[in-house]
């Protein structure tokens, strides 16, 4: 049942990576979704399901907030060192000179992060039908709700930071499939909810980096009109209703 339930989320994948690749003309305000689709998945979804699984403190501290801060940082260490590494070969030389100055390997880095967290979607959908039938429902109408966000972040990141369409979509694909391999996975084990609530923490960690540091700033650069808010705004609220709904 899981892994029918998971073939779902690899739709809702698809299809949100393809509405990513229909709306090039109007980027400035699919990078506002996307950015608004980011937070409100760590901070309305991914934050709350780490504290549940992993809350207990480590030194005053919960397991859970020290990992998101922790994704935050390693994100942020992983892009400052690619960065410097382009400088190094002479990338922002061109950059003065009005070229594109992106790194493509931090957009691949995010894409199979996003990959791995697609996995573990699907770890989680068998996990809660492992729980009972009802648990699963629910997770599962989470999981599908919010993978359109998924494949819609996963082919924006990997071609913002000008990776070729072919590797996009590559990424894309991955993402979709992760959830089934996820779920079919859960067939062989059982997965301890101490340890996908930590890397839920971590991962919301990371989303929230690259939505405040990457995608908001880039969505606002040439375009800083309300209507890229609004979309953020929206993008949250979307996650809000999605997490409500399957509660």
């Amino acid at each position: 049942m899981a892994v029918f339930v998971a073939l779902g989320a690899f739709l809702m994948t698809l299809f949100g990576g393809w509405t990513a690749q229909h709306v090039t003309d109007r980027r400035h305000l699919v990078l506002g979704v996307a950015g608004g689709l980011m937070l409100g998945a760590a901070g309305l979804d991914l934050l709350p399901e780490a504290m549940a699984a992993a809350g207990h403190e480590v030194f005053g501290v919960p397991q859970a907030l020290l990992l998101f801060v922790g994704g935050f940082l390693v994100a942020h260490l992983v892009e400052r060192m690619l960065a410097a590494r382009q400088a190094s070969h002479g990338a922002y030389n061109g950059a003065r000179n009005g070229h594109d100055h992106r790194v493509p390997q931090v957009g691949m880095t995010v894409a199979a992060a996003m990959v791995g967290h697609s996995l573990m979607d699907g770890i989680a959908i068998g996990a809660a039908f492992q729980a009972g039938g009802g648990m699963g429902a629910t997770v599962a109408l989470a999981v599908i709700s919010h993978d359109f966000a998924d494949g819609f972040n996963t082919y924006t990141v990997t071609s913002l930071y000008g990776n070729e369409r072919r590797k996009a979509l590559a990424m894309l694909v991955a993402a979709a499939l992760a959830p089934v391999v996820g779920a079919a996975s859960t067939l062989l084990f059982t997965l301890p909810p101490e340890l996908l609530g930590s890397y839920l923490g971590f991962f919301g960690g990371v989303l929230v980096y690259l939505a405040a540091a990457e995608i908001l700033p880039e969505a606002h650069h040439r375009h800083p009109a309300h209507s890229t808010l609004l979309c953020t705004v929206g993008g949250v609220a979307f996650i809000w209703l999605v997490t409500g709904v399957a509660e």
